[in-house]
């Protein structure tokens, strides 16, 4: 097993900010084949697979065509980076404390879409961004790292939207990294870091 194989459904912020912080990216895999982060992928000679979910009847067919296409690559981790699909449970189960996800909130807080309009809406005054394991319950696995944002004046949800991005593009990488180094432990529905200088949360003052 090497690298990871990162699943997109759209423009691939993430994943490039995954490719740009020196992850060995095994493939690219999206459900949809106009997903922009594909031609971004192909620009910097990634493998590049579509697993389309309209070919197929059910979850179930589609999560078993999409396992086959990421086993062929035998990666280490699978990243979820804005793959807009509710997986099965036998698919979480299969790559289960090997797959990982990035969400637009600051979990358990609003999980699932609409994040950023549902904390203006809430009126808390941090808003952030989690990664965490996948688990069969939607949004809700073992948190790995998280970076928050303040909530200023004046914001709407595409400014909160583009600060807790910015947010994104750092720890997604990071904690990436700390999985191939080998550096995560998880023990009941909690994970640390190993090594000197592992801070699992930052507060960002902007």
């Amino acid at each position: 097993m090497s690298g990871v194989v990162v699943l997109i459904s759209g423009r691939g912020s993430n994943l490039r900010a995954i490719v740009d912080g020196g992850v060995p990216v095994a493939a690219v895999i999206s459900n949809r084949a106009d997903a922009l982060g594909l031609a971004f992928a192909r620009g910097r000679e990634i493998k590049t697979a579509v697993v389309e979910h309209r070919d197929y009847a059910s979850r179930e067919a589609f999560d078993a065509a999409l396992a086959k296409a990421i086993d062929r690559h035998a990666p280490r981790l699978v990243a979820l980076a804005g793959f807009m699909r509710i997986l099965t449970a036998s698919f979480v189960e299969r790559y289960r404390g090997r797959m990982m996800n990035i969400h637009p909130s600051l979990l358990p807080a609003f999980p699932g879409l609409h994040t950023h309009a549902a904390a203006l809406a809430a009126g808390v005054k941090i808003h952030g961004a989690t990664v965490h394991f996948v688990t069969q319950e939607l949004d809700h696995g073992p948190i790995i790292i998280q970076a928050a944002v303040p909530v200023l004046p004046g914001d709407d949800a595409d400014r909160l939207a583009a600060r807790v991005l910015e947010q994104e593009h750092v720890i997604y990488p990071m904690a990436i990294r700390w999985f191939l180094d080998g550096r995560l432990s998880l023990s009941g529905g909690r994970v640390d870091v190993a090594g000197d200088g592992a801070r699992q949360f930052q507060l960002v003052d902007r």
